[in-house]
């Protein structure tokens, strides 16, 4: 028999309830520990599931301020590319046929595009740092030197 004391603590009906899932409106989100498991509450009243494990958060102003600052670059790396390309042509058609030329003016105008291309489908779901090194690196490396030496109107 139950004493006195427990009675007070107890009303009838009080059992155990399951807790309801836990969600936010629309517009709000849920950050540290625990928070993917945070569901959204839609119009209706329903909760949705939590965001799936292989969903990837959005990119932060950083992020996309440097993509689009080096992705900037590699379009002025093409358009560099192309403009020494042709202005070199013409000297490079004393040494090689055009067969050998073309194919590579080709890829050197595509290579900042691959290049881009490749670091970011490589790098997904590494660290962001690891994604910048390796844009940064073509930076560096995709300098279209047939413009850098000869220029528009060189010598």
């Amino acid at each position: 028999m139950s004493s006195d004391s427990d009675d007070a603590l107890n009303w009838e009906g009080d059992e155990a309830v399951p807790p309801k899932d836990a969600a936010l409106p629309t517009g709000w989100n849920a950050v540290g520990k625990g928070s993917e498991a945070v569901g959204r509450l839609e119009q209706d009243g329903t909760v949705t599931a939590p965001a799936e494990a292989g969903e990837r958060p959005p990119l932060s102003t950083a992020m996309l301020l440097i993509l689009g600052v080096v992705g900037g670059i590699y379009l002025l790396y093409s358009i560099g590319w192309v403009v020494g390309g042709l202005r070199l042509k013409p000297l490079a058609n004393l040494i090689v046929a055009d067969a050998m030329y073309v194919p590579w003016f080709v890829l050197a105008v595509a290579a900042p595009a691959l290049w881009f291309l490749a670091g970011w489908v490589l790098t997904r779901g590494r660290a962001a740092w690891l994604r910048v090194t390796v844009l940064l690196l073509g930076v560096v490396l995709l300098v279209p030197w047939p413009f850098v030496t000869v220029g528009v109107i060189g010598s």
